[in-house]
């Protein structure tokens, strides 16, 4: 007997939707029938997305979003909704990210990774969160109105790595905040998780594997490979769904093990 998870009739807000595991997220959670909204500033690759969703037969809406700016993303939650409904799951992916010894890490390189990846989750998260609340609190009896929010942080939250020594903080912050969202959340039917992805091919980072640096980086993962994006595509799902009711505040590494 097969087993499915159907997402019809739900509506997902996707930040950094243009490129990436943000792309992905968005195609796969279309594919399980969700309508979904893609957000972020390059608007001109949203809207090519969103003819490749509806291409394929899915539901696709695009909004600007700067994750840096409260008024904006106060903005494109409200237009969300009114375009496209109350939104029922939240895939909190943007992110920014450098390569630098700690010792070389600029006052600009520094606040622009905590605006964007933590600030920015935040914010975007607790706009979110706030509708859902208020949607769960004025309820029906006995009606479910919960929410599911996916913080994208990183295997770098769980473990230290050279050279990205002030991505792997913001990350870490990210994992705590995802936790502190559950507990506070959680009561009202809103699930929040955080999926921590190891080191995974996608179009800005493709170039790097190629390399002499990034073909030794390889030899020291434990199954000597990186992932695809494809490979997050079930775990995306399931957090998104009914079916993980009982998943809540957990920290899911999807990293081929580097981080055991």
């Amino acid at each position: 007997m097969a087993y499915s998870i159907d997402l019809s009739g739900r509506v997902a807000l996707v930040t950094g939707a243009s490129s990436g595991l943000g792309m992905q997220f968005a195609q796969v959670l279309a594919r399980a029938g969700a309508a979904v909204v893609l957000a972020s500033r390059r608007m001109e690759r949203l809207k090519q997305l969103r003819a490749r969703i509806e291409g394929e037969g899915g539901d696709a809406h695009v909004v600007e979003l700067d994750v840096t700016d409260l008024h904006s993303i106060r903005a494109a939650v409200a237009h969300a909704e009114t375009e496209v409904g109350s939104i029922d799951i939240l895939v909190n992916n943007s992110g920014v990210s450098t390569t630098q010894r700690l010792q070389d890490v600029q006052e600009d390189d520094y606040d622009e990774m905590f605006d964007t990846n933590v600030k920015g989750s935040f914010f975007v998260a607790q706009e979110v969160g706030k509708r859902m609340l208020a949607r769960a609190r004025g309820a029906a009896p006995g009606s479910w109105t919960g929410g599911r929010i996916i913080n994208v942080a990183s295997m770098a939250g769980i473990k230290a790595m050279p050279q990205i020594g002030v991505y792997s903080m913001t990350k870490a912050a990210v994992v705590h905040m995802t936790r502190a969202m559950a507990q506070e959340w959680g009561r009202f039917g809103i699930n929040v998780n955080a999926l921590c992805p190891g080191y995974i091919d996608t179009e800005l980072n493709h170039a790097h594997w190629q390399t002499e640096q990034g073909k030794k980086l390889i030899q020291t993962l434990p199954r000597k490979r990186v992932g695809k994006p494809q490979d997050l595509d079930a775990l995306i799902v399931l957090l998104a769904s009914d079916q993980s009711h009982f998943v809540n505040g957990a920290v899911i590494a999807a990293d081929d093990g580097f981080a055991a």
